[in-house]
């Protein structure tokens, strides 16, 4: 049976009518947003046109951060409960046992996961830009549109949410109890943050080819990460509790 782009739309939209069903979801998706939108605002609108062109570097490198927290930190969760939590709502078994193939199952899953987490991080960049443009000093507005940092927030926001889905998929894949997925999806989502840290805040100069090589590297795990979870995503024992 070859890979058909029609069953993984229709477990997509599966996902996201289940995620409407859900209110730790929608919970998750609106609130962690929020504030992760007013802690960058906060710290822009505090810097002083008088402040040192290092020291404002630094201060909108850890504006800009917060806001990477999004595509690390929301997809982990939903995709932690990805698995444990059909089992817990007792739709597991009957989603295993259809026609659709596992690496199908797992990419509409992981679509309904970026998908939305796409649409609100870059949604939460488009607002702390036109805030920064409105109303911020002009000193501060042209340190906040540097082209590095605009580099790092657009590449970085898919790459990071990628890492996490995986992650967190595989976690959920083997674990019983979805706060604890969610708990260590969060915690396993944050290794390649701290590499756009540095960048975010300057410890490491991102400049283009860098920021390009981090992006292809990541981009190569987050493909490596679908075939791993894929190999790994085992339904008899998913059901039956042992290996087949």
């Amino acid at each position: 049976m070859s890979f058909s782009a029609g069953r993984v739309d229709a477990v997509f939209r599966k996902e996201l009518q289940d995620y409407r069903r859900n209110r730790a979801v929608i919970a998750t998706m609106a609130l962690l947003p929020v504030v992760f939108v007013v802690l960058p605002m906060v710290q822009l609108f505090s810097i002083k046109a008088s402040t040192a062109s290092s020291t404002l570097d630094l201060r909108i490198g850890l504006s800009l951060l917060y806001m990477l927290l999004i595509p690390a930190v929301v997809p982990s969760t939903l995709a932690a409960y990805s698995v444990v939590g059909e089992r817990e709502q007792g739709t597991l078994e009957p989603l295993l046992i259809t026609p659709v193939r596992s690496d199908e199952l797992l990419v509409g899953k992981a679509l309904a996961v970026l998908v939305p987490t796409l649409a609100v991080a870059y949604s939460v960049f488009g607002v702390f830009l036109l805030a920064a443009a409105l109303f911020a000093h002009p000193a501060v507005v042209s340190a906040v549109f540097r082209a590095p940092h605009l580099l790092v927030q657009v590449l970085f926001t898919p790459l990071l949410a990628g890492w996490s889905i995986w992650i967190g998929t595989a976690i959920s894949a083997r674990s019983s109890d979805v706060r604890v997925a969610q708990q260590l999806g969060v915690l396993a989502s944050l290794p390649p943050l701290a590499v756009v840290a540095l960048m975010s805040l300057d410890v490491i100069t991102p400049t283009f080819g860098l920021a390009l090589a981090l992006g292809a590297g990541l981009l190569v795990v987050d493909g490596l990460g679908w075939r791993a979870v894929a190999a790994m995503f085992d339904r008899e024992r998913l059901i039956t509790g042992s290996r087949g």
